[in-house]
């Protein structure tokens, strides 16, 4: 039986297609002409990425902002999807309805009525949750962690930013409704432990190993920049050792993805809604990490020649 798509999937097949599109223009020898190729290139890359640009015009630098300012993008997710976890467990514990606003975005994302809401799944909580948990981690990184450079970001990427976690908040709750087990309504006979099921404590083991790495992989980053005292030394960028860095360039990206792969776990592994979220963190993660690669490669003459960028042994 085929699959409906609603708009929510639609627009993350596009957010998808997009960016495997711009990895294989960039991967293959093709050159779009005059200025749009030098707006396609500015467009794609980022921090040191943007550095390889030569002879950027300068119309294209007023549209730069930090890339420090990383961190807006979760702190806008912690009290967006914080808000969304509460207004959900409200619904559940005490049978409360989504504000109209809400449901009214809702059902234009799913084609659902509101009354699709009323009765929540457990998944649906458990997603929310651990993306706040993963949200609050990034943004406590991003200020206390990392040590970011002089980089910059374009204006675009980074209204894409600002919006992509509100979007995506809204894609957990999509994505949930379409469980046909584990209801959590407050009608519920069983206690909620019992509602827990296999794919639910598998997804958060490997959420929470997923994200060890990706903190172990951030905190080798910032070390090349600090000495053993934890004072910055340097902004220079350094080839990275250690961990998976042996294996790839940028272990922090897989580990974003895997990340993601272990919420479509705590799904059941069976919401096309949130795989093809996963497919778009693959595709976006894996143009970033060639880009990256690429300048690890094309600066740092000794780059070992067995790292692979995003998989190892494949990508």
């Amino acid at each position: 039986m085929p699959v409906a798509l609603q708009v929510v999937d639609i627009a993350w097949l596009l957010l998808a297609l997009g960016f495997l599109t711009a990895f294989f223009v960039h991967k293959l020898p093709l050159k779009f002409p005059g200025d749009v190729e030098q707006v396609f290139q500015d467009l794609i890359r980022y921090g040191k990425t943007k550095s390889q640009l030569k002879q950027r015009r300068a119309v294209l630098r007023l549209f730069d902002v930090p890339k420090r300012w990383f961190w807006h993008f979760y702190a806008i997710s912690v009290l967006w999807n914080g808000l969304l976890f509460i207004l959900s467990f409200r619904a559940v514990i005490f049978g409360e309805v989504f504000p109209e606003f809400l449901t009214d975005v809702l059902r234009f994302l799913t084609g659902r009525p509101a009354a699709a809401w009323t009765e929540l799944q457990l998944s649906v909580l458990v997603l929310q949750a651990l993306l706040w948990v993963h949200s609050l981690r990034r943004l406590l990184e991003c200020l206390l962690v990392s040590i970011f450079s002089d980089g910059k970001i374009h204006v675009v990427q980074y209204a894409f930013g600002l919006s992509y976690y509100l979007f995506l908040g809204l894609t957990v709750l999509c994505a949930g409704v379409s469980q046909p087990t584990d209801s959590l309504s407050r009608d519920s006979a069983g206690p909620f432990l019992s509602q827990i099921t296999w794919y639910h404590i598998a997804g958060v083991l490997l959420f929470i190993w997923a994200s060890l790495l990706q903190h172990h992989s951030l905190s080798l980053l910032a070390s090349l920049r600090t000495n053993s005292s934890g004072k910055v030394e340097t902004l220079a960028h350094r080839i990275p050792h250690g961990g998976w860095f042996e294996l790839v360039s940028c272990p922090h990206y897989l580990a974003e993805l895997l990340i993601y792969t272990a919420l479509g776990v705590c799904c059941g592994c069976c919401s096309v809604t949130w795989w093809l979220v996963v497919l778009y963190i693959f595709c976006n993660q894996a143009l970033a990490a060639q880009l990256c690669h690429e300048y690890y490669q094309s600066t740092f003459k000794a780059y070992p020649r067995q790292r692979k960028a995003f998989v190892p042994f494949l990508l």
